[in-house]
C-alpha cells in the first residue's frame, strides 16, 4: 500500500521562457486534443486496464549487463566522485527493437539500504536527463558546456536515483520500428515503463526488494500515477517480480486539463501577466471541461500568451537567456545560481561524442524534447485539482521552515500532501536545490517538514 502521495508546487514563481521547450510541448498537446480533426489516440483509461486477465510481459536475461553499463567517468566530472554511476539501454520490445535509456546514480553512503527512486520528466516527450543534469542529479554543467561541478543538494544524497528517458523516441531512447513514434501515448508509455522496471530489476537484482518510489514533474502528473497504477495492478496478478512501491511525488503536476488550464489562466491574471479584459474573455469563451474549444477561445488564449511578453513562463521573475553562445568560463558554476541558458549548455554536453560514448549510447542527435512553468502549471492549478477530490484535511495549511526561513507551505490531506517550495520555478530543484532536497527527504521519511 502506498503510504504517501505528495505533489510539490512552486509558490509565486514559474517558467515562462521562449526557450523552454517543455511548455511548448504541453501547449501543442492541448491544442491537438481540442481539435476535432486531430484526435489523440492511446489515451489512459482505468476501466480498460482494470481486468483480472494477465499476460506475462517481456523479460530478458540481464546477466552481466550491469557491469557493462557502469560508467568509468563522465567527461569533465570533478575529482573525488565517491559513488557508482551506470547508464545504458533496456529493451522493452525485442520484436520492434524498442529500447529505453536510463542513467542510474547510487547514493555515496549506505546505498545498500537506501530506497530506489525513479525520476520522470514531463513534456510530454521531454528527456529525464533534464532532471539528471539540470535539476536534482549529482552534477550540473558549467557554462562552457564541457565540464561538470558537484550538486551538493543532489537527491542521491538520500536515495538511489534512476532517471528514465521515456517513451521511445525521447532523448537517447529509440525504436527500430519508426511507426512506434506515432503510437506513443499515456497507455503505451506506462506499459513500456513497467516492462523497463522489471527488466532493470533483473539487471540490478539487489534492488528487487528495496522500497521503490516514483517521482517526476509537469506532464509526469500523468506518467507517475499511471505507472503506479500499472505496477499495483500487475503486482496483484503476476508471479513475476513484485515491485515494492511505497509512494509517489509529482512536482508542478499537470493532472487534468480542466483544472490545470483554469488554474493557469487565473494565476496569470492574479500575477498581472494578463489584462482584465483578456481574463474576462477567457472565462466567457473557454469551456475547459469540453474536448473542443471555439475560435474565440483560441483567439483570447493566444492573446493571453502575447500579453505575457518575452519572460520565463516557468519562473515569472527569473532572468531569461539572452546569449545562447556558450561562455568559455574557467571557473565553476554555483549550485545556488541557476543558469538561464541551461538548455543550450545541456544540449552541447549530451551531443558531445565523448560524452555519448561514456554513457554507452548509440551516436545520435540528442534533444531536450522529442515528440511545463511556473506560470505554466502553477500552485493555483494544483489546488483546483486537489479540491475536486474532496479529501479530509489532516494538517491545516501552514508554513514549513529551513534554516529559520519559510521554505514553503503545506496542507496534508488523507493520503495526499500538497507542499509548495518558496521562490522556486517549474523545475523546483533547479531554483531551490536545498529546499527541494529537504522536501524530498521528508517525503521519503514519511514526515512533514518542520513547522518552525
Amino acid at each position: 500500500m502506498i503510504k504517501l502521495i505528495a505533489t510539490f508546487c512552486l509558490l509565486a514563481l514559474f517558467d515562462f521562457t521562449n526557450a523552454d521547450i517543455q511548455a511548448d510541448r504541453l501547449y501543442e498537446l492541448l491544442k491537438t486534443k481540442k481539435s476535432r480533426n486531430s484526435p489523440v489516440s492511446n489515451t489512459w483509461s482505468v476501466s480498460d486496464e482494470a481486468t483480472n486477465e494477465y499476460s506475462p510481459v517481456y523479460i530478458a536475461s540481464q546477466d552481466g549487463l550491469s557491469e557493462l553499463d557502469k560508467i568509468v567517468t563522465l567527461p569533465g566530472q570533478p575529482s573525488g566522485v565517491d559513488f557508482n554511476q551506470y547508464s545504458g539501454y533496456v529493451t522493452v520490445n525485442p520484436n520492434a527493437g524498442r529500447a529505453l535509456f536510463y542513467y542510474f546514480v547510487e547514493s555515496p553512503t549506505d546505498s545498500s539500504t537506501k530506497p530506489l527512486v525513479l525520476w520522470l520528466n514531463g513534456g510530454p516527450g521531454c528527456s529525464s536527463m533534464i532532471g539528471a543534469m539540470a535539476e536534482l542529479g549529482p552534477f550540473r554543467i558549467n557554462s562552457d558546456g564541457k565540464s561538470l561541478f558537484k550538486n551538493d543538494y543532489a537527491w542521491s544524497n538520500v536515495a538511489n536515483m534512476l532517471f528514465l528517458e521515456s517513451p521511445a523516441g525521447v532523448g537517447f531512447s529509440y525504436s527500430n520500428t519508426t511507426s512506434d513514434y506515432d503510437r506513443s501515448g499515456d497507455k503505451n508509455t506506462a506499459d513500456d515503463a513497467y516492462i523497463f522496471i522489471l527488466n532493470w530489476l533483473e539487471r540490478f537484482p539487489q534492488y528487487k526488494t528495496r522500497d521503490f518510489y516514483i517521482t517526476g514533474e509537469s506532464y509526469a502528473g500523468h506518467y507517475v500515477p499511471q505507472l503506479a497504477y500499472t505496477i499495483l495492478l500487475n503486482n496483484k496478478k503476476t508471479n513475476q517480480t513484485v515491485v515494492n512501491l511505497k509512494g509517489i511525488a509529482i512536482g508542478n503536476a499537470w493532472i487534468d486539463d480542466e483544472t490545470s488550464q483554469e488554474g493557469m489562466y487565473d494565476y496569470w491574471w492574479t500575477h498581472a501577466v494578463n489584462s482584465d479584459a483578456t481574463h474576462a474573455a477567457i472565462l466567457k469563451y473557454c469551456d475547459f471541461a469540453n474536448e473542443t474549444s471555439s475560435e474565440m477561445c483560441y483567439k483570447v488564449t493566444d492573446k493571453a500568451w502575447d500579453e505575457m511578453g518575452d519572460i520565463d513562463i516557468y519562473n515569472l521573475y527569473a532572468p531569461i537567456c539572452l546569449n545562447t553562445g556558450l561562455k568559455n568560463a574557467s571557473g565553476t558554476g554555483s549550485i545556488n545560481v541557476f543558469d538561464p541558458c541551461w538548455q543550450y549548455i545541456l544540449e552541447t554536453y549530451l551531443n558531445d561524442t565523448v560524452v555519448q560514448k561514456a554513457l554507452h549510447v548509440k551516436p545520435t542527435s540528442w534533444d531536450l524534447c522529442s515528440g511545463d512553468t511556473d506560470a505554466r502549471v502553477p500552485i493555483t492549478a494544483s489546488r483546483y485539482s486537489i479540491n475536486t477530490l474532496n479529501l479530509p484535511i489532516e494538517t491545516a495549511w501552514r508554513p514549513w521552515y529551513l534554516n529559520k526561513e519559510v521554505g514553503g507551505y503545506l496542507e496534508a490531506y488523507k493520503g495526499l500532501l500538497l507542499i509548495t517550495v518558496r521562490g522556486a520555478g517549474h523545475t523546483v530543484p533547479s531554483y531551490q536545490p536545498q529546499r527541494a532536497l529537504t522536501l524530498f527527504s521528508s517525503f521519503l521519511g514519511g514526515v512533514l517538514p518542520p513547522p518552525s
